[in-house]
């Protein structure tokens, strides 16, 4: 092979072999550098993390500004937690400063009832007394409510059986479906399941309170339990005037009521504190409806921790 042949590909050569230590060189220092992130990133998860590199390369440049950041992020972590004890306190204030004028206000008309008033003014006792109770319901459901999105109030899921939890809360609302003549039966069930038990009865009931208030004289309640593999199911059935299926996604909105309902008592809050306390339990609700023939709202809680 004569020279003229031999230079070209020896050039070829020495090209491809620094082309070679140049890619080597850089996965080196590529891999380097992931790793430093990495290591900044798990110092950043266990709150250790402070700068080290002062220089003016670009991963200095990336150290120094997650070091903001994360200074940035705790003092936001410090400002919302002071927020959060700020909310509490405004929360507690409402509810002690309220609760006694209501309760006052319900006392004294209590008193009037008693009296021989005149017809109009007896209308009028009737009135004041059902607006304090409706003010007294839902101060009591806004605070509920704050203190579950605040986090003020932790649910505490453990096992516990469904049975009784429906037994109280169809004792809590026999008196106001008698008054209606519905019939409301629970089927037996010895089902279990992971929830809170003070809050899930508390979903519960605001769904009992709901199909008393929208079943007509006559109908029927029916609470059931249907268990499967990762969640049991609670179905409260009623024969009531339904829900249309564009309103069906938007009933567990906070504040939301129905033109078709706006003439009943309420303030679009039950159902909207029913999901969120589920939610905090790694449960759910929804609901089936057909306009006329009733609703089954089904409660899903987790069967396991």
């Amino acid at each position: 092979m004569d020279n003229e042949n031999v230079l070209p590909l020896i050039i070829m050569l020495v090209a491809v072999f620094l082309c070679a230590v140049l890619v080597l060189l850089e996965r080196r220092n590529t891999k380097r550098v992931m790793k430093t992130l990495g290591r900044m990133l798990d110092y950043a998860i266990d709150g250790s993390f402070t700068e080290h590199t002062f220089d003016e390369s670009l991963l200095s440049a990336v150290e120094s500004r997650l070091y903001r950041y994360l200074t940035t992020s705790a003092v936001s972590a410090r400002n919302l937690t002071a927020e959060k004890e700020k909310i509490k306190e405004l929360l507690a204030d409402i509810s002690h400063q309220t609760k006694t004028p209501i309760a006052n206000i319900l006392l004294y008309a209590q008193l009037l009832e008693e009296q021989n008033l005149p017809e109009e003014s007896a209308a009028c006792l009737t009135a004041l007394r059902g607006q304090a109770e409706k003010l007294s319901f839902l101060i009591a459901s806004l605070v509920k409510l704050s203190r579950l999105e605040t986090g003020v109030i932790t649910l505490r899921p453990v096992s516990n059986a469904i049975a009784p939890m429906l037994e109280e809360a169809a004792k809590q609302f026999a008196p106001k479906a008698a008054q209606k003549k519905i019939q409301m039966t629970v089927n037996a069930t010895d089902a279990r399941a992971v929830f809170d038990y003070k809050w899930t009865t508390e979903a519960l009931c605001n769904l009992l309170d709901n199909a008393v208030k929208y079943t007509p004289s006559g109908g029927s309640i029916r609470l059931s339990v249907e268990g499967y593999e990762l969640f049991c199911r609670v179905d409260v059935a009623d024969t009531g005037i339904g829900i249309s299926e564009a309103e069906q996604a938007k009933v567990f909105s906070r504040f939301y009521r129905s033109q078709t309902v706006s003439e009943q008592d309420g303030a679009g809050i039950g159902l909207y504190l029913t999901r969120q306390i589920l939610a905090g339990q790694e449960g759910y609700v929804k609901v089936s409806s057909v306009p006329g023939h009733g609703s089954i709202f089904s409660i899903f809680l987790p069967r396991q921790a």
